[in-house]
């Protein structure tokens, strides 16, 4: 079976952790941010993506204690500069919250901060005036 269609099995059949999870990220629910579910990238399929943040979330089962093929995937999918955080289902299950603000607050690290207003004192300046000239020529 092919990735795409791999995928999309994966799609039909998640776990119950993973269903409660796209239940709060998909459809843009938390704080209007886009993630896809079962994406491949590159030759994995991963749980849940936010393509623009380069961020993906993992739901862990049993079957991946100490996999030693986790940690080879993680350091694929970091060298292509995306974060990886893993979270346990039951971990998911039982402190949905906490890890929704865990997510969150990998997704603030990346935004860019608003730009800070210029002083009451300086909108007026010199420079600002020279560059407002300029646009009026």
């Amino acid at each position: 079976m092919d990735q795409r269609h791999f995928a999309k099995a994966l799609r039909k059949d998640m776990t119950e952790a993973e269903r409660l999870l796209w239940l709060r990220l998909r459809a843009h629910r938390l704080y209007d941010q886009k993630f896809r579910r079962q994406q491949p990238i590159g030759p994995y399929i991963v749980d849940f993506v936010h393509f623009g943040a380069r961020l993906i979330i993992e739901a862990d089962g049993g079957q991946h204690n100490a996999s030693g093929n986790d940690a080879v995937r993680d350091a694929w999918l970091r060298s292509q500069g995306i974060t990886v955080l893993r979270f346990w289902n039951n971990e998911i299950l039982q402190n949905t919250d906490a890890v929704l603000e865990a997510v969150l607050r990998e997704l603030a690290k990346g935004a860019p901060s608003p730009p800070t207003p210029l002083p009451h004192g300086e909108r007026g300046d010199s420079e600002t005036s020279s560059i407002r000239d300029s646009h009026e020529r």
